[in-house]
């Protein structure tokens, strides 16, 4: 059995739904299901292909933090995929159980907007979890809460291995009349290549293909003098934050550093020793991603980390009070 989780929030560390999302894991894994998870904020250009990762499950949670109204905006694309390009034959088998978790007002109307549109999508949608929150600790502090979500996450698990069905409904009839309407009919191969097409994926992929081509090019004709450029670039980065290193009394630390646009990652280690340099992707105490040019901007003074985390430039995960330490911990001049 296989259960995919769609999370469509902005995946900011004070987001409830996501400690949410990590118990269903976990009970899921300790009944031997696949769990595969795709956060939507990550790839935002490749929502248009998520549905053909509906092709290999038997399940799936869509999970939306609701934080002023509505299930946002990810969620809402990748439904509109669902509609314009998934496999409608496969997603009239596939189960589905929606997640709310609001800091504001509508938890329940999110709900049921979930399943409404899932309906019409010819699926079977199931009652799911919709609940208003202040902060992740409500949820992880409380037992009774996450016995809860363990016992709705098992319901799920039942009505996949059970097969349940359910009884037909206005929404499926609606569905069968928008698409007489649509004189367009596509194939389940069209519809997927339609979508990539859609997300320009083999475009891009192309297009890096032939830039790595001339940039090896250029290299044979300059010499070294491009790559030592390059390693200039980086340590710049790594001597910003060693220069600016202010040590905390009783603090220790590790921070890793997801940097997309050089594709490297930055790992800085607190303790009795101060370590800063670039290394394998590995879990932290607190993980970010965030761009070399915002870097860039937080070493000249111009941004801090909290700004650019509460901006939403920076996405974090991890202890948010360890986070926080990081504009004490490096004190960079304006």
């Amino acid at each position: 059995m296989k259960v995919n989780i769609y999370y469509g929030g902005r995946g900011l560390l004070e987001d409830p739904t996501l400690p949410v999302i990590e118990r269903m894991i976990q009970v899921l894994q300790e009944l031997r299901v696949e769990v595969v998870r795709y956060n939507m904020y990550e790839d935002k250009n490749g929502i248009a292909t998520l549905p053909n990762t509906l092709k290999d499950c038997d399940g799936i949670v869509l999970a939306a933090s609701l934080e002023w109204f509505g299930i946002g905006g990810y969620m809402q694309q990748f439904l509109d995929m669902c509609w314009l390009y998934g496999d409608k034959q496969k997603i009239s088998s596939l189960y589905m159980m929606p997640i709310v978790v609001a800091t504001a007002y509508g938890e329940q109307d999110a709900e049921l907007y979930l399943r409404k549109a899932w309906d019409v999508l010819g699926g079977i949608s199931m009652e799911g979890l919709a609940t208003y929150v202040t902060s992740t600790d409500v949820i992880e502090s409380n037992s009774a809460y996450l016995s809860y979500i363990e016992k709705k996450t098992e319901d799920l698990y039942r009505a996949i291995n059970k097969k349940f069905v359910k009884l037909p409904t206005s929404n499926t009839a609606v569905k069968n009349n928008i698409n007489k309407k649509n004189n367009i009919n596509l194939t389940p191969q069209e519809s997927e290549q339609l979508s990539k097409f859609v997300a320009d994926d083999g475009y891009v992929k192309k297009q890096k293909e032939d830039i790595e081509e001339l940039a090896a090019m250029f290299k044979q004709m300059l010499g070294d003098g491009e790559e030592t450029q390059v390693k200039v670039y980086d340590d710049d980065i790594i001597e910003g934050f060693c220069k600016s290193y202010k040590p905390q009394r009783d603090f220790s630390a590790k921070y890793v550093i997801v940097i997309p646009d050089i594709g490297k990652n930055l790992i800085i280690k607190i303790s009795k020793d101060f370590v800063c340099e670039y290394q394998e992707d590995q879990e932290g105490d607190v993980k970010l991603k965030a761009s070399s040019e915002l870097l860039r901007d937080i070493m000249s003074g111009k941004m801090t980390f909290q700004k650019g985390f509460m901006s939403g430039e920076i996405v974090a995960k991890g202890n948010f009070k360890t986070l926080r330490m990081l504009d004490q911990i490096f004190r960079f001049s304006k």
